[in-house]
């Protein structure tokens, strides 16, 4: 019986992404610990935080290929993740509005022989500058509450978006074809998928 694939992710945009890929995988969220340590660059960031992801799905699925990632917004130095609240992807769409920032996506892929390799992908982003008006408006949505720096590159917020440098899918959540090239590396899919 050939292994079992795993996205270990609740991300509707990374499913969508994988199902290009043409296999099947199952869906497992991984709840793993998403705090990062003081003093950490945005790779190591969203490398460490997607080998959690795949660590934490592999202990019920040991047998499988499991893929965790994760995507942080940079800004300043600063990490962007998730905004708790409409004031807080207010502040954030605020600090990014007429600037360039880097949107992180890491990857990390853990095989049923026990390995796991990670890598990271960077685009930069300008937005163009936004009215508080557009902020609000786009915030009434309930789009930016799911997602890191408070906006969906794919979603209504493409209407932000100036100029990208980079791969558009790591930006979405999923830079798909250099994540498609390290699983055929690793073996994935085998033959009798």
């Amino acid at each position: 019986m050939p292994p079992r694939f795993v996205l270990a992710s609740r991300s509707p945009r990374r499913r969508q992404l994988l199902e290009l890929a043409g296999w099947p995988f199952d869906v497992q969220e991984s709840h793993a610990d998403e705090t990062i340590p003081p003093g950490t660059t945005p790779d190591e960031a969203v490398q460490l935080l997607a080998r959690r992801k795949a660590e934490a799905v592999r202990k019920t699925a040991p047998r499988a290929y499991v893929l965790g990632a994760d995507t942080l917004v940079v800004c300043d130095g600063r990490f962007l993740g998730k905004p708790r609240t409409a004031e807080e992807a207010f502040h954030m769409l605020r600090q990014l509005s007429g600037r360039t920032h880097d949107v992180w996506t890491g990857v990390a892929i853990a095989t049923p022989g026990g390995d796991i390799v990670s890598f990271a992908e960077k685009t930069a982003v300008t937005f163009w500058e936004l009215e508080d008006e557009d902020i609000a408006a786009y915030i009434a949505t309930g789009e930016p509450m799911d997602k890191a720096g408070a906006y969906g590159i794919q979603g209504r917020a493409a209407l932000f978006v100036k100029r990208i440098e980079g791969d558009y899918l790591t930006v979405v959540g999923l830079p798909l074809s250099r994540t498609v090239r390290e699983l055929r590396r690793l073996g994935w899919p085998p033959s009798e998928v």
